[in-house]
């Protein structure tokens, strides 16, 4: 499955910039908060998804070579974050879901 098929079929919306989603396959997901369990658990070039919106997330995928964060419950993170996700090229994404309605 692709970036882009997980993007539509769960309606996610995209908050840095667009890439070739279609051309990137995720090794797998990882969900969870607690950012030393995601750093010690989470599959390189994966997805991650979690409610944290803090700029340490772009620390963690940038560190795993995540292909894409996916915050939950529509949490919104600052400028900052979404600015610096973009400079170590990490993709964010929000949905308004809860993680056990995923």
């Amino acid at each position: 499955m692709t970036l882009q098929e997980l993007i539509d079929g769960l309606n996610l919306r995209l908050l840095t910039t667009p890439k070739n989603f279609s051309q990137i396959q995720p090794s797998g997901g990882y969900a969870s908060d607690l950012l030393s369990c995601v750093m010690a658990g989470a599959q390189h070039e994966g997805i991650w998804v979690t409610l944290q919106a803090h700029i340490n997330i772009v620390a963690v995928a940038a560190l795993l070579d995540l292909v894409a964060v996916i915050i939950t419950e529509n949490a919104l993170p600052d400028e900052a974050t979404i600015a610096r996700a973009n400079t170590e090229n990490i993709t964010i994404l929000v949905t308004p879901c809860q993680l056990s309605k995923l």
